[in-house]
């Protein structure tokens, strides 16, 4: 499956934005010697050449832009909102399974109640939209507002990925 990610990175230029944002990305898909891969691989905005993936799959989304810009904004929402359904969606899942299911149910992963579980306490992967210059999840709207009012020059940066 493909979703959009974004990589919040401090940067003077858009080039350092994107090239910072890469760094964030290859850490998530394992191209790093110290990083573990939560996903299969990325395409960034500026990337031609595929009929599956980046602005093939999504339009025309902007290759890094400053996150106090009117686009920087949106994506940041963007961003933010997709986290915070995908978190309700799973906490949702695992309050049912702990009403319905029995403990030997759960063990068993009935219903993929063990998923939910999983993807509610997720710091990367499929279930966190906005990672920060070191490819930690943002995880909650108090480290996206101290990381937004902390940064004089904060750029966003998508990237279409796929797990």
């Amino acid at each position: 499956m493909h979703m959009v990610i974004y990589a919040l990175v401090e940067a003077s230029t858009q080039d350092d934005a994107v090239a910072t944002g890469r760094t964030v990305f290859n850490r998530l898909v394992g191209s790093d010697p110290h990083s573990c891969a939560v996903f299969d691989y990325y395409v960034t905005f500026d990337e031609g050449g595929t009929t599956v993936a980046g602005k093939a799959q999504w339009g025309d989304l902007p290759t890094a832009v400053p996150v106090d810009s009117d686009k920087g904004q949106d994506l940041l929402d963007r961003g933010w909102e997709a986290t915070k359904q995908e978190f309700e969606r799973n906490l949702d899942r695992v309050k049912e399974a702990i009403d319905e299911l029995s403990d030997e149910e759960i063990m068993r992963d009935e219903d993929l109640a063990r998923h939910a579980f999983h993807q509610v306490g997720a710091y990367d992967g499929p279930s966190v939209f906005l990672y920060n210059e070191y490819a930690n999840g943002i995880r909650h709207r108090g480290q996206l507002d101290r990381m937004v009012e902390e940064s004089e020059e904060l750029w966003i940066v998508p990237a279409d990925v796929h797990f």
